[in-house]
């Protein structure tokens, strides 16, 4: 289970470099002024009927006070802050842990 969390890990930290790479190029094809991809609009460039679908369904399933205020914000952000949170967080979590010797007298 750690492999798998890690290499999930290690995938989303390579999209959040391929996400950062695309906005940095657009800023400097842009003439210099830093240009961010909120993740919902590349979701909807990417797929735009998805993203209607997994509104609905977020709506119908959890509830109205899922999309508006979480979902809404985190689809607002920046793409490649995004991933690399969810990157970040995944490889931490599969890690090795060190053992602890506890020593008592």
């Amino acid at each position: 289970m750690r492999f798998v969390l890690r290499t999930l890990g290690i995938w989303l930290l390579l999209l959040a470099m391929v996400a950062a790479v695309v906005d940095a190029t657009k800023s400097l094809a842009g003439g210099g002024a830093w240009a961010v991809t909120p993740l919902g609009e590349q979701w909807r460039q990417l797929f735009p009927e998805m993203l209607d679908g997994f509104r609905q369904w977020v709506i119908n399933t959890v509830g109205d006070w899922l999309w508006d205020p979480i979902l809404l914000s985190i689809l607002a952000a920046p793409t490649w802050v995004v991933f690399g949170i969810l990157g970040v967080f995944l490889y931490w979590l599969g890690q090795k842990r060190k053992e602890v010797e506890v020593f008592i007298n």
